[in-house]
């Protein structure tokens, strides 16, 4: 009863603050809205029927019960059909009838006398502004997260202690995990390294971080090397020879790097010794790269998204095990925030320090999902700016008079990647439920 409670309040947290991380969105979308004059007459998280909702001046709060997103309602985001243009008769395409549709719609969030508070009569860099504050909003929160998280909180870092000691060299190939009587022994073992001693040097250069006995490690291959160990105080030089070991060569987003089609390897130096982990404060400085490196695995992943989802897929309705590290939805997000809340055996402010990690991930991902540039993302509606003020610029030149960009007859594409990403949607969820990503791999 205890776990189900616990997870239940994992999934909780993660309803709440994805709740709130859409409103913040969307907050970043109003408050510079309403700084340009622009009339917003609704600001909402979620879609679908209203749970509950309150009115402040011109601008009606709430919530509603499909917590997919939310928006916010701005008058006149699309210009007025030009003058000459064609109007819908018995013979409009359906296409057509959804670009009218949509400006008639957009023309009726115009009140009489407020023709100037339109959102498409702005100037460029104010419709870039009131779409660049939602996605702003949710970067500043996951860098707020991430603060909190590394430099409050602080996160496991490898020591120069030793936890671990290899008994043997398995091969790569070997399936098994247990060492036989034939198993060479691994280095560390055989120069009698133990659990618990501190690395203070290798080769006679002094390593004060797990990385300086990495980088010794893998530079001294074959060599045999002397090793100075902190032991019940005693400091002992013991003599090791790192064995030479191959393996691929991966990237910073840790991708396999390839040449002529062909994995990379690099030969490297192996000893059989594994770190014990502490908890560390991290300066504010390590808080923007932090930040920058889940921006770049987020964007990785994007672009990749086609291939992640047939893999998703494949998944789903097949055999196979879903990647970890591959897209989930709000459902799986959920599951993984109550499994670490489950964790009773981990303190309870490491599992804080874990969801909140989550939430400025998740924070991260709708930061870059919401700048890819299709309508009706935020980045859709930038780039129509963008369009739009090209066009102006080159009329300009020529000694002419653009007319607005008519963003209207965007509508049908925005209806494609809307059902686009209910269908991705639909797919993750459900891949989420019959085989989701477990912490522990199952």
């Amino acid at each position: 009863m205890e776990a189900v409670l616990l997870f239940s309040c994992g999934v909780l947290v993660v309803v709440v603050g994805l709740a709130v991380s859409i409103g913040l969105h969307e907050l970043g979308h109003l408050w510079p809205a309403k700084r340009f004059g622009v009339r917003v007459g609704q600001w909402m998280i979620g879609f679908g029927p209203t749970i509950f909702s309150f009115r402040k001046g011109e601008t009606e709060y709430g919530m509603k019960w499909i917590p997919l997103g939310g928006y916010i309602s701005m008058s006149g985001m699309f210009p007025p059909q030009r003058p000459g243009g064609a109007s819908r008769d018995a013979s409009t395409g359906f296409l057509d009838t959804l670009v009218q549709d949509a400006r008639d719609s957009s023309a009726d969030t115009i009140h009489e006398g407020e023709e100037h508070r339109a959102f498409w009569r702005l100037a460029t860099w104010k419709r870039i502004v009131i779409m660049l504050g939602g996605p702003a909003m949710n970067l500043l929160l996951a860098t707020v997260l991430y603060a909190i998280v590394l430099c409050g909180f602080g996160i496991a870092v490898p020591s120069t202690t030793v936890a671990s000691v290899s008994e043997c060299v398995i091969a790569a190939s070997e399936e098994r995990a247990t060492c036989e009587a034939d198993d060479p022994l691994a280095p560390a073992a055989e120069a009698g390294i133990e659990p618990g001693d501190r690395i203070v040097a290798i080769d006679g250069r002094s390593t004060e971080r797990w990385d300086d006995i990495q980088g010794a490690i893998r530079e001294l291959a074959g060599q045999r090397v002397p090793f100075v160990v902190e032991r019940d105080g005693a400091r002992l030089t013991l003599q090791v020879t790192p064995l030479a070991s191959e393996r691929y060569v991966v990237d910073d987003l840790g991708q396999v790097v390839e040449a002529d089609g062909a994995p990379v390897t690099e030969t490297i130096g192996f000893v059989g010794v594994g770190p014990q982990y502490v908890v560390e404060q991290q300066p504010a400085t390590a808080v923007l790269p932090a930040v920058g490196d889940n921006v770049a695995r987020v964007a990785e992943l994007i672009l990749h998204l086609p291939q992640r989802l047939v893999d998703v897929a494949e998944a789903a309705f097949g055999p196979g095990e879903r990647d970890p590290n591959g897209p989930m939805s709000v459902v799986g997000v959920g599951r993984m925030a109550g499994e670490i809340a489950a964790l009773d055996q981990v303190p309870i402010l490491e599992r804080l320090s874990a969801m909140l990690q989550l939430l400025a991930s998740l924070n991260v991902a709708l930061f870059v999902f919401n700048l890819i540039p299709l309508m009706p993302l935020d980045g859709g509606h930038i780039l129509g700016a963008l369009v739009d003020a090209v066009r102006r610029g080159w009329a300009r030149l020529r000694g002419r008079v653009a007319q607005p960009l008519d963003t209207a007859k965007w509508v049908p594409m925005t209806l494609a990647v809307t059902a686009v990403l209910g269908v991705m949607s639909a797919l993750l969820i459900y891949a989420d439920i019959v085989k989701p990503v477990s912490l522990f791999g199952g």
